[in-house]
């Protein structure tokens, strides 16, 4: 999840804050080519034919200081319809992180080696957990290397900012706090942990476009880049996580609780409807992936 540091708002980013609710501005997609719904019974794990995780804590690129796990404590459905990622303040197998005995766990589920598509309607309904250093995100990322093959960040959310998300693109020459960046705030005061929210990317061969609950806020084409490469044109797949503290939201202090949980209602992908256009997704590895997890050091480039 994943992304922007605190250098938002320099550079190529560009912040778009909602002042009311607008009209839809969708374009239709095509069919719908992968979903999960998240019905499974209550404390069973997330479907292994459609989701896989990440594991560690190596602080992931960004001073993180979460340990992901692949237990059914940190993520599981919750018999209601959801998913649940839950960031712990616990280390119960003394897990070792970059700074020494890792002080907490959550979940990091990514579909890579089991779905990648290009192009088309990206979406998921969330309810995101709140706090200082909390960082959630809903993300995509085209493999390795990072940032050649690009990433493409739908939502992300730091705990300091409760009525605010970001949707970025990073690529070579747009990486880490100088992606092209655009963000959506919540009218009235309202915090994005109160309820679920929409998180939608139409992503079309020259545009990639950004919408909360219908809401579009931004758009992005390959003039945006100034004259950097456009790399999304070749099969991206989906990542959800939250993780805890690192160089963008900051550390948890004495007013962040835990345990915290994103609650995912559901995911789905559709293609992109556009004659001659590409097809479904498919459920082969991602060039670059090598089941590896991504960790660019120094650049905030892979998580959320």
């Amino acid at each position: 999840m994943p992304l922007v540091l605190a250098l938002l708002g320099a550079g190529l980013s560009a912040s778009l804050v909602a002042t009311a609710p607008s009209s839809p501005a969708h374009a239709e997609p095509g069919a719908l080519t992968w979903s999960d719904e998240f019905n499974a019974p209550a404390g069973t794990p997330p479907d292994g034919t459609k989701w896989k995780y990440d594991i560690g804590g190596g602080g992931w690129g960004n001073n993180e200081l979460q340990y992901y796990t692949d237990s059914t404590s940190n993520a599981a459905h919750d018999g209601n319809g959801n998913l649940v990622i839950t960031a712990r303040r616990e280390n119960p197998r003394d897990y070792q992180c970059h700074y020494g005995r890792c002080e907490y766990t959550s979940a990091r589920l990514l579909t890579a080696d089991r779905f990648t598509q290009t192009y088309g309607r990206f979406e998921a309904r969330i309810k995101i957990p709140r706090g200082q250093g909390i960082w959630p995100a809903f993300w995509m990322l085209g493999g390795l290397p990072w940032p050649d093959r690009g990433e493409i960040d739908i939502m992300e959310n730091i705990g300091r900012e409760p009525n605010r998300v970001h949707g970025t693109l990073h690529g070579p020459g747009y990486s880490g706090g100088d992606g092209i960046s655009s963000s959506y705030t919540l009218p009235g005061g309202q915090a994005f942990a109160d309820a679920f929210h929409t998180f939608t990317v139409d992503w079309a061969p020259d545009s990639i476009t950004w919408y909360v609950d219908g809401n579009q806020y931004a758009r992005k084409t390959p003039a945006d880049l100034r004259g950097n490469p456009w790399v999304f044109d070749h099969p991206f797949f989906m990542i959800l996580n939250v993780a805890v503290g690192g160089n963008w939201p900051g550390y948890p202090d004495a007013s962040t609780t835990f345990p915290q949980q994103m609650l995912v209602d559901y995911v789905r992908v559709w293609a992109w409807n556009n004659d001659g256009g590409p097809g479904p997704g498919t459920g082969g590895p991602i060039i670059g992936y090598a089941d590896k997890c991504i960790d660019i050091p120094g650049a905030n480039p892979a998580d959320g």
